[in-house]
């Protein structure tokens, strides 16, 4: 068969990096435990855009008694915070009163959410234990991420071409990030959005207001691209789609790349080319370096540590790094997406697909 088709980006030095913190508040992706990826979740349906108020018809005939009555039941009824953000949802956004009733009727409290929002107590040691980069890395440095990033390019290169000049993104690391959140596509998560951003909203405390608001930017994503807020699914803390887009990113950095009327994030080519959106409006500089190894002089700049079995490994930072850390304030997030998106870099190229050069924008 003839050999496919790739846009020639140069080729940085494959590296390695990071002892990881995370932030309060996380960025589009949540930390959950990764998992062997199950069969890929279906995208929520479409509904017809309403007419004078939110909901549609169908979506509003699926709704508890609570909606019909304008009555809050079920386990939130008793929750004053609940009645709260009701309340500023219909003064400022113009919901009616009665369908966040419904709404909030059938949402459930998930322990699980729970317990993984509020991990138990740390050692009280502040140093990364030994080899955990090193665990980190395995996870996402494996053979089937390498070789599945290699089909998903291949599969979707004219696509990411066009994400990677329109946006200026480098394009293995379109690929990488797409790997490391939804093993590309096949990792969706099983965790009903609004459950759980409820959940994080009313029933935990450490970053409660983030995730309510949160829970206010899905229920407004929901009424813009016209879907039933009660379907849509992803991680426990509330990230959806291919790119694991938290609502707020969502709605400000999400687009539809293939021109269908939609913005999609559970189709690749919505997926491809909002994550290269993303990359570009926090200052992503094409063809530029994100780490390389140093010795750990403060000379350097900017070093991390990384932890491994065999002692600590030093790599200089640059600032792209710091764009893949908007995604996730982690250094070992970062450097493991750096480091998928070399290994995948590298097996497309000798692939035996054709390389001509474009120049990105």
């Amino acid at each position: 068969m003839p050999p496919r088709i790739l846009i020639h980006f140069p080729i940085a030095a494959l590296v390695v990096f990071i002892a990881g913190c995370a932030s309060d508040a996380p960025g589009l992706h949540d930390k959950y435990a990764y998992q062997s990826p199950p069969q890929a979740q279906s995208k929520p349906a479409a509904v017809q855009p309403p007419a004078e108020s939110y909901p549609p018809a169908s979506v509003r005939a699926g709704l508890s008694e609570g909606y019909a009555a304008g009555v809050l039941t079920g386990t939130y009824s008793d929750y004053l915070p609940v009645r709260r953000f009701i309340s500023d949802m219909v003064s400022k956004h113009g919901f009616t009163e009665s369908y966040l009733n419904g709404l909030f009727s059938q949402a459930h409290r998930l322990d699980s959410v729970i317990r993984l929002e509020n991990p138990a107590p740390a050692n009280g040691s502040s140093r990364p234990s030994v080899g955990s980069w090193t665990r980190y890395r395995n996870k996402f440095l494996t053979e089937q991420h390498i070789q599945n990033g290699t089909n998903f390019w291949l599969d979707n290169a004219e696509v990411i071409r066009k994400a990677s000049v329109t946006y200026g993104v480098d394009p293995e690391y379109i690929v990488a990030i797409i790997g490391v959140e939804t093993y590309f596509g096949h990792n969706f998560g099983k965790t009903c959005i609004f459950d759980s951003l409820t959940t994080l909203s009313f029933d935990t405390y450490r970053r409660s207001k983030f995730f309510m608001s949160e829970l206010e930017s899905f229920l407004l994503m929901a009424r813009e691209e016209g879907f039933d807020p009660l379907e849509p699914k992803g991680s426990w803390a509330g990230a959806m789609g291919y790119g694991q887009f938290m609502p707020s990113s969502f709605r400000r950095l999400a687009i539809d790349f293939n021109s269908d009327g939609r913005r999609d994030l559970w189709h690749p080519h919505d997926a491809i080319g909002s994550v290269a959106h993303y990359f570009s409006k926090n200052g992503w500089h094409y063809n530029n370096p994100v780490a390389r190894p140093g010795n750990g002089s403060r000379a350097e700049g900017q070093v991390i540590e990384l932890s491994t079995y065999d002692g600590l490994e030093h790599w200089r930072t640059y600032p792209n790094f710091k764009v893949i850390k908007r995604y996730n304030n982690s250094d070992k997030y970062a450097m493991a997406v750096h480091q998928l998106a070399q290994a995948i870099r590298q097996r497309v190229e000798t692939s035996g697909a054709v390389i001509r050069s474009s120049s990105a924008k």
